[in-house]
């Protein structure tokens, strides 16, 4: 991944300087006195745990003990290590890790060293193979101690441009980044790119003790480790990496971008602008300066000399799409979105310095950083053992302070999540609305969609907060409701008739999120449904491939998808505005599968693209700027070889994305990313 990315080059030096050099490097190692520390662990800059390590060094070897625990929404994640090295190098001798890296992933991984031979055994399976070249063990993103290891490994060997990471055989390229200052200490900044997928950044002291890492955990969520007199720079650290990895995300896609042109002419592809206007043949798209200027048919709009054309004679220009529910956790969502023709997205929670620095780094005109316009929803959660982040509210006070913190990082929205109390939900809307801001999010534990929608909610995130209104559960023989039945549909019910009049009296929007639900609901193997699955970086296949139900689970599944599917076909009917999200299922690809769900519904396909342009503008407050491909709109295009409104499946066939003006090839994108096109 990332074959671009090559370490700093090193001054050229006389061999035995070279050699003069790693001894000093190598000694400098061999000095290193048994030490031991701890790092606060955190989840969307919440702390949620702690790692301790020691490390005992007997001869000329030594050996890490670490012990990492954080607990994630309730659920305890441990993880216990134990790595064994050369003391004069840092060289690998033996690993082992037993725990789990997620709230649903075990590890139980252990490495040898034998002569030159390497045995592996992950998850029950056994190789032994002979490594080359420059090689470590450290396994994903966790524990941390094995970053600090990796990196005192890597500058102990001369820094090496690529090596091997083992047990994921994972190429790994390391480079400096900025320096920071933090309490009086020199943080010297690194990007590691190929040890998860993404980059991570993280900084060293002086004596090369890792001081903090920002990456992500095993289930692509934001993870933060600081060492612990370090706890409270946490915010810098995270606004910092983001500045690090769009610089070094702009090099990895600088061949996918031609040169914004001030002035540039689509010209001859076939118009279906999302207004519901006939389609137009043969047309001009004007854009200056981002802007579209004009669109019409070609007869009728003047190109200006000085324009640059791009022709697209053949092709279909649609507006560029908006993923309603996203969650940008790393930068390198920027060039998967382009690369799927989504030019917009709402961030539907995140962690606040990441979404912060993120946005202000992609509104600034001049910045080469790599993304779709974005707008973000800022997440508010209460106490509780589901609670998630580090923005809370469980006091009305609280709950004004968090609406004012986010409206001025430049939030359009807040998002409500599961474990707000009901009656700070009134208090956040109240003020909210006060502000000019909307309410989306969960409907919280303890209230139903209708209250959500009663005390203020403009729009609801995933149509799991409807089903319940259209559906029940067979009662079984002690009277309580049995889920291991399929449910009873109930379209034309009291209560599913009290729903649909209350979200028609709100103008209440929906995210369905459908997709994402489909995910694990499937009895098709996944990739049947969302192709894309197959061209996904290889550190994602694993975790997003969940298989089918088990053959006596088929039936189940099948009525559950059935009944969702039914919940989604009545809201539509009811005329309840609906915008198209993805919830992260399998990156960039499942907004389109998310449209061909919305048609196999009862959606037409010009629906389904509404869901996707016009309506996510309207939802935001944005139609003036976005959504259709009209005179003084953003120059947001995407230019496909097939039609949508023929075929839905056609908004996969990108030939390029235009976003406020500058052209995209989806191919390297793609690439740059460690995706395959």
């Amino acid at each position: 991944m990332y074959q671009q990315m090559r370490a700093g080059r090193v001054n050229r030096r006389s061999i035995s300087l070279v050699f003069l050099g790693l001894l000093s490097a190598a000694c400098a190692f061999a000095q290193q006195p048994s030490a031991s520390g701890a790092f606060i662990l955190h989840k969307f800059a919440k702390a949620i745990g702690k790692e301790t390590y020691s490390i005992e060094t007997k001869g000329d070897t030594y050996t890490l003990t670490s012990h990492f625990l954080f607990t994630d929404r309730s659920t305890p994640v441990p993880l216990e290590t134990t790595f064994t090295a050369r003391t004069a190098d840092g060289s690998p001798l033996a690993y082992a890790a037993r725990g789990q890296s997620s709230r649903s992933s075990a590890m139980n991984d252990t490495l040898t060293v034998s002569g030159a031979n390497l045995s592996i055994t992950t998850s029950g399976k056994s190789q032994t193979l002979t490594p080359s070249g420059a090689w470590f063990i450290t396994d994903g993103y966790s524990p941390v101690a094995m970053q600090e290891q990796m990196m005192r490994w890597w500058l102990a060997h001369g820094k090496p441009a690529e090596f091997t990471v083992y047990p994921a055989a994972a190429q790994v390229h390391v480079e400096p980044a900025s320096t920071l200052t933090v309490d009086g200490l020199a943080a010297h900044g690194y990007t590691i790119a190929g040890l998860i997928w993404g980059e991570e950044s993280l900084w060293l002291d002086d004596d090369e003790n890792l001081v903090a890492l920002v990456s992500t955990d095993a289930e692509f969520d934001h993870f933060e480790a600081v060492r612990e007199p370090y706890a409270s720079s946490l915010d810098r650290f995270i606004s910092a990496a983001v500045q690090s990895n769009l610089a070094a995300l702009a090099r990895l896609t600088a061949s996918a971008r031609v040169a914004p042109a001030r002035k540039l002419a689509i010209v001859g592809a076939t118009l279906e602008d999302s207004t519901g206007a006939p389609p137009v043949k043969n047309s001009v798209i004007l854009i200056q300066d981002g802007i579209i200027t004009a669109a019409g048919p070609r007869r009728q709009v003047h190109i200006p000399k000085d324009a640059t054309r791009l022709s697209a004679s053949g092709k279909y220009a649609i507006p560029g799409l908006w993923d309603m529910h996203a969650h940008y956790e790393q930068v390198e969502w920027g060039p998967i979105y382009l690369a799927a023709g989504v030019t917009g997205v709402r961030d539907c929670g995140n962690e606040f310095d990441f979404i912060r620095t993120l946005h202000e780094e992609l509104d600034r005109k001049q910045n080469p950083a790599i993304g779709p316009h974005l707008e973000f929803a800022g997440i508010i959660d209460g106490q509780g053992p589901m609670a998630i982040g580090a923005v809370l509210a469980d006091t009305p006070d609280q709950a004004l302070d968090r609406v004012e913190q986010y409206q001025a990082a430049g939030a359009r929205q807040i998002k409500i999540y599961s474990s707000v109390k009901p009656d700070i939900v009134k208090a956040i809307t109240a003020d909210a609305h006060a502000r000019g801001l909307t309410v989306t999010g969960h409907i919280p534990e303890g209230m139903t969609a209708i209250e959500g929608v009663d005390d203020g909610m403009d729009q609801i995130n995933h149509i799991s907060y409807e089903l319940p209104y259209f559906t029940r559960a067979p009662l079984g023989a002690d009277g309580k409701p049995d889920l291991t039945k399929p449910p009873i549909l109930e379209l034309d019910s009291p209560r599913a008739k009290e729903l649909i009049a209350t979200l028609q009296a709100h103008h209440t929007v929906l995210d369905p999120t459908i997709v994402v639900f489909e995910t694990f609901m499937h009895v098709e193997p996944l990739d049947q449904l969302e192709p894309g699955l197959n061209h996904v970086a290889p550190q994602l296949r694993e975790a997003l491939d969940s298989p089918p139900p088990p053959p006596d689970g088929v039936e189940l599944a099948k009525a559950r998808w059935a009944a969702m599917m039914s919940t989604l076909r009545a809201l539509h009917q009811a005329g309840i505005p609906m915008v198209a999200g993805t919830d992260q299922s399998i990156p960039g690809y499942s907004l389109h599968r998310e449209l061909e769900i919305y048609v196999e519904a009862g959606f037409t396909p010009l629906q389904a693209l509404q869901a996707a342009t016009i309506q996510p503008a309207r939802a935001l407050g944005v139609e003036k700027e976005s959504g259709s491909l009209e005179p003084g709109k953003r120059g947001d295009v995407l230019l496909l070889d097939a039609d949508p409104l023929a075929d839905i499946h056609n908004t996969r066939k990108i030939w390029r994305t235009v976003a406020a003006g500058a052209v995209y090839d989806p191919a390297p994108l793609w690439q740059s990313v460690g995706f395959t096109p």
